[in-house]
């Protein structure tokens, strides 16, 4: 499909406002670099787009307010999990047929600034509206806006630093010791008890998660990590609070995109882990990358995206050999089997599991995560036994998952009823029904604690495989009380 860069535009009784989300996503690279990178994207989708420095130049100024199909196409593919209103652009209904014409000028949508800011962009949030761009002589529907993304960008574009800190509250940071307390009206611009406060933020959501799950805490979860984009913003005064401020930001929305994942909301996870993924450029922060390409490859694993989870767990290992973390390492080349494995490529998911598993025998490090706490023995006996499953060698996936939950923290709650729900499913596929049904009584006692969607998921499949062995010792009560479990909202 060929596309031209020639647009025509009509005059407008205001001047063009100036496109500073898409400035921000070139970064430091020139207008003529960045059009280089377009041209490579557009062959990467098998698209054709003669993408110049002037036509760069000219999204910027606001000359072209909204790309046509073909540009469309690359800029979505460029930045994954982004809307053409993320990136600056108003809706094609704005500036084409009859949504425009009934709507008028009042109706153009906010532009807001992307989840990072800098000093030469502020101000980037304000409405503008623009030059006609006469794209494609078809119609299409506004894209809808994903719910995490609405609300996050609406808080940013009246949010304060003051505000931002005070939003932290509910999850009980501390503010000059006291919980919840909102800093002082006279701070303008956030500082170290707001980087400490983010901080503490993070740690907080992934303790609730390892102990009770994701499903009562992923809405809770979207005031913080507004006030964390808020805060970046707002602006740091040292440059070493910015780096903090862009690290937790970054930390957050992966935490907040981990619960969408482990409640089903595959979606939304991956717009956060997207988000995560472009703090971490911004901030040129590799450790925050190779976190963000480490969930983006379990969860296209999940959401069955076996090769791209593979190409994510390679790129997080890439970001992640300069850091020194061995343990790290592991757990990404486990990711990478993972992705493997959904491929059904044994060899290539063998030879992954021994290299994981000769790293992950280095031992721990200074230069380990914090956020890595959970990756212990069990953590490796349990995405092993998630690949042997992928590859349907029951045996031995059950033989792994029963060794998780032998060797899994009992503070990990949820990662306990998640190894137990993996083990009942492989006994149940490997042909043992009773202990299979027996794991699985195991997991709805923990189901008062743990609320995943994960869990519930995997029991659903593992009842669907049992109902013909309804008579077998177990069976029929595990069936029972598994019908009986409450429907998640």
């Amino acid at each position: 499909m060929a596309s031209s860069s020639v647009t025509v535009s009509s005059p407008s009784p205001r001047p063009p406002r100036p496109n500073l989300a898409f400035r921000r996503l070139r970064g430091r690279r020139s207008p003529g670099e960045f059009a280089a990178a377009v041209r490579r994207a557009a062959r990467e989708i098998d698209e054709r787009v003669s993408c110049d420095a002037r036509y760069i130049g000219r999204v910027e100024a606001g000359e072209i307010r909204c790309p046509n199909y073909a540009y469309e196409r690359v800029f979505l593919h460029m930045f994954p999990g982004r809307t053409l209103t993320d990136l600056g652009f108003v809706p094609r209904s704005a500036v084409r047929g009859r949504g425009a014409r009934a709507a008028g000028p009042a109706a153009v949508p906010h532009t807001t600034s992307p989840p990072y800011a800098s000093r030469e962009t502020d101000g980037a949030h304000e409405p503008y509206t623009t030059t006609h761009d006469l794209n494609d002589p078809h119609e299409v529907d506004d894209r809808n806006h994903e719910e995490s993304d609405v609300q996050r960008r609406a808080f940013m574009s009246g949010g304060t630093a003051t505000v931002a800190a005070a939003s932290l509250g509910p999850w009980g940071l501390a503010f000059g010791g006291t919980a919840g307390a909102a800093p002082p009206r006279s701070a303008r611009r956030p500082g170290e008890a707001e980087a400490g406060a983010l901080e503490e933020a993070v740690r907080r959501i992934r303790l609730l998660d390892d102990r009770h799950g994701a499903d009562g805490l992923y809405r809770r979860a979207a005031a913080p990590l507004r006030a964390a984009y808020a805060l970046l913003d707002a602006g740091a005064a040292r440059q070493a609070t910015a780096d903090r401020l862009h690290t937790g930001a970054g930390e957050l929305a992966v935490s907040v995109g981990w619960l969408a994942h482990d409640s089903g909301r595959f979606d939304d996870a991956r717009s956060h882990y997207a988000e995560a993924l472009a703090t971490a450029r911004v901030a040129l922060d590799p450790a925050l990358e190779a976190h963000a390409f480490c969930n983006t490859s379990f969860l296209a694993r999940d959401a069955g995206r076996p090769r791209e989870a593979v190409r994510a767990a390679q790129a997080a290992q890439v970001a992640a050999r300069p850091l020194g973390s061995a343990r790290l390492l592991s757990l990404l080349a486990l990711r990478e089997a993972g992705g493997w494995a959904g491929l059904a490529d044994r060899t290539g998911c063998e030879q992954a599991l021994t290299r994981a598993q000769a790293l992950y025998g280095r031992g721990p490090c200074d230069a380990d995560p914090e956020w890595m706490s959970f990756y212990g023995d069990a953590e490796l006996a349990g995405l092993e036994a998630q690949c042997w499953s992928a590859l349907g060698d029951w045996q031995r996936a059950a033989h792994q998952a029963h060794r998780a939950t032998r060797l899994q923290d009992p503070h990990f709650t949820r990662n306990l009823a998640l190894f137990t729900a993996e083990l009942a499913d492989d006994l149940a596929r490997a042909g043992h029904p009773d202990e299979a049904a027996a794991a699985g009584l195991r997991v709805l006692d923990l189901l008062d604690e743990v609320q995943s969607s994960r869990v519930r998921t995997m029991l659903a499949g593992t009842a669907r495989v049992l109902l013909p062995h309804r008579r077998a010792s177990g069976v029929s009560d595990f069936l029972d009380r598994h019908r009986a479990l409450p429907r998640s909202a």
